[in-house]
């Protein structure tokens, strides 16, 4: 609980309006989308300037009090949750687009602005924002720039650190930094730009960011391919890329996604199929015609039991509803769902399924899988309860072993959600004892009292020994992970 002085403090700063500390305002900040995680914090701050966020910053630092950075709290990995209680701070008032340079190319807003309003901003100009998180219609861009956010469009364009070339923060003394800008080429010293996209709100506060747009494609097709094998479907994958075509989305349901999505949207699935591709295209006129003719040619050749080219744009974009319901639609089965984002080299997709569909049979577990299969990045989702221990438990287990199969299979344990507290006990089976070591140095040198999101990132229970074989050498290793019983 905050003191009456620390308390008084920030509403100085604030004003009585954006400082929250009642039990029912404090609930609502002591979750996020992600499930099982839930923590109260002592009050939550909304700032409506740097120089305001600036100054909680002092007090809090000051006075050794946590920090919790939060925009809409979408993130699937417990990273907004206030796991040591502290300071929730909002950042949803900082919220102005400040400039579209159509010179540059540029972007220049704050990190409270919502992620589809930025695309309908600069697409009205004829410009372009690709990552499109599933989240994209409520999560902010502050959030996004924090998780390191991909999307559909991360196979042909890229990820949110891609695209950021400049940020204001807020360091946790309350010194105000700005690094990057609008330069297409900068070089000077260390890029602590690319340091803060994917920093979960352990370094800093980010107050003001800076993207590269694109010019907005002028054409898209949008295709679906059926397959009665989930093996054929992801050498469908393999071959269209090794074919040098990169698609601008690449998205992969099996038959239990298909079922439950086809319940919800009703747009007319073919439920006797075991996977799907849905598949789009966009740049000039010539090259997408081009790029998709080959890209059936190639489904066909690899046993789609049907191709299917969207023949007006609405049904284009219904078709890409439904995928982007995968996550709602499933959601309605269980009172809780699980969705995770192990990633494995596009080559391995087919064995990495299999290896979730193995794994869901053994722990006796209800899990779907669909994700980005252009880019490797999968979403194996379990409908559960979490009232029944026994069961979460067996889920607990299931998914360990499907982050083991991936890091086996050359892959990592988060492909874009982040690590917060859900990851943070196998981050060192993918960067080894050395990096995390590595990591908590850097933190400690932006963070030296520790203020910033304690307990996200790096794991703090005891640990136990886990073998896991190194696909590129071929020998075993052991590392360390954590044991909740």
């Amino acid at each position: 609980m905050l003191s009456k002085e620390v308390r008084k403090q920030l509403i100085s700063v604030v004003g009585e309006k954006w400082f929250l500390d009642s039990p029912n305002e404090l609930y609502v900040y002591s979750y996020d989308a992600t499930p099982l995680y839930q923590a109260m914090p002592d009050a939550v701050v909304i700032p409506g300037s740097v120089e305001e966020l600036s100054a909680v910053l002092c007090i809090a630092n000051e006075q050794r009090i946590n920090i919790v950075p939060r925009g809409s709290g979408t993130n699937l990995c417990g990273g907004t949750v206030p796991l040591e209680g502290g300071i929730v701070l909002n950042i949803n008032r900082l919220n102005k687009i400040k400039e579209i340079d159509q010179e540059n190319l540029t972007a220049t807003f704050g990190p409270g602005v919502i992620t589809a309003d930025l695309h309908k901003a600069v697409e009205a100009v004829g410009l372009f924002y690709p990552p499109d998180p599933g989240s994209m219609r409520i999560s902010t861009m502050g959030g996004n720039v924090a998780e390191c956010a991909g999307g559909m469009r991360g196979l042909k364009y890229g990820v949110t650190k891609d695209y950021i070339i400049g940020l204001e923060m807020v360091l946790p003394s309350g010194e105000v930094l700005k690094v990057g800008g609008k330069n297409a080429k900068d070089v000077a010293g260390y890029d602590l730009t690319k340091l803060l996209v994917g920093s979960e709100g352990t370094l800093a506060v980010v107050t003001e960011i800076t993207a590269k747009l694109l010019p907005l494609p002028e054409a898209k097709q949008t295709m679906v391919a059926y397959y009665r094998s989930l093996t054929d479907a992801a050498r469908t994958v393999q071959r269209v890329i090794a074919d040098r075509i990169i698609p601008a989305t690449m998205e992969f349901l099996d038959n239990g996604t298909m079922r439950v999505v086809e319940d919800f949207a009703r747009i007319g699935l073919p439920l006797d199929m075991e996977a799907m591709l849905l598949i789009e295209q966009d740049g000039t006129e010539a090259q997408v015609e081009r790029d998709m003719a080959r890209i059936a040619e190639i489904c066909r050749q690899e046993r789609a039991a049907e191709v299917r080219m969207a023949q007006t744009s609405a049904e284009a974009a219904g078709l890409m509803a439904a995928r982007r319901s995968a996550l709602s639609a499933l959601a309605r089965m269980r009172p809780t769902t699980i969705l995770e984002d192990a990633t494995v080299p596009r080559s391995r997709l087919a064995e990495m399924v299999e290896q979730v569909n193995r794994i869901a049979k053994k722990y006796n577990v209800h899990i779907c899988t669909f994700g980005h299969a252009g880019d490797g990045n999968l979403h194996p989702t379990c409908m559960t309860d979490e009232r029944d221990k026994e069961e979460i438990h067996r889920v607990e287990q299931a998914f360990e072993e499907i982050f083991l199969a991936a890091l086996k299979l050359g892959g990592t344990i988060t492909g874009e959600h982040g690590v917060g507290v859900a990851k943070a006990k196998y981050l060192d089976l993918k960067v080894g004892t050395a990096g995390v070591e590595l990591m908590k140095r850097i933190k400690q040198a932006f963070d030296p009292n520790g203020i910033m999101n304690p307990g996200k990132m790096f794991a703090k229970d005891t640990r136990r020994r886990v073998v896991v074989k190194s696909c590129a050498c071929g020998h075993e290793h052991e590392a360390n992970t954590e044991h909740h019983d």
